[in-house]
């Protein structure tokens, strides 16, 4: 039985979260699969020397959370994603925990068209991101 929301029934203020602790092995399989091996991720040594001191995990590791917030809890499955607007606003390192949360704030009555906060926080409170997803909700067709 299908438990997703049509778009009709998807009200302003709805939202959902999804949280996440971020280890050194998500990072090393980020990199590998975008070809990001910028040494503020990878090289300890090097990490050492720049502004954050330590490693940092890529900044769309965090934002990635959002999408799967879009895809799987609201609005959920049938979701494109048409557009993110994003704000970076604090490095997360390696063990830190991050939870996203979006939040419907305008839905279109023409098409199936909503947009949402994003915000992903780290387990102290601290804002690591902040923006808008614009996505489009296709609702499955009624069974026969």
């Amino acid at each position: 039985m299908n438990q997703t929301k049509r778009y009709e029934d998807i009200a302003i203020g709805d939202c959902a979260t999804f949280a996440k602790t971020i280890s050194e092995s998500d990072v090393y399989l980020y990199a590998g699969i975008v070809g990001d091996f910028n040494p503020m991720h990878i090289n300890a040594q090097v990490a050492e020397q720049g502004m954050f001191e330590k490693r940092v995990a890529h900044g769309m590791i965090s934002a990635g959370l959002i999408s799967a917030i879009l895809g799987t809890q609201l609005p959920g499955p049938g979701t494109v994603y048409l557009g993110q607007e994003l704000s970076f606003k604090a490095p997360v390192y390696f063990g830190d925990t991050v939870t996203a949360r979006c939040e419907v704030v305008e839905k279109r009555e023409d098409k199936p068209i909503m947009r949402l906060s994003t915000v992903v926080h780290k387990q102290d409170g601290t804002e690591v991101l902040t923006g808008v997803a614009t996505v489009m909700k296709k609702d499955p067709a009624p069974a026969q």
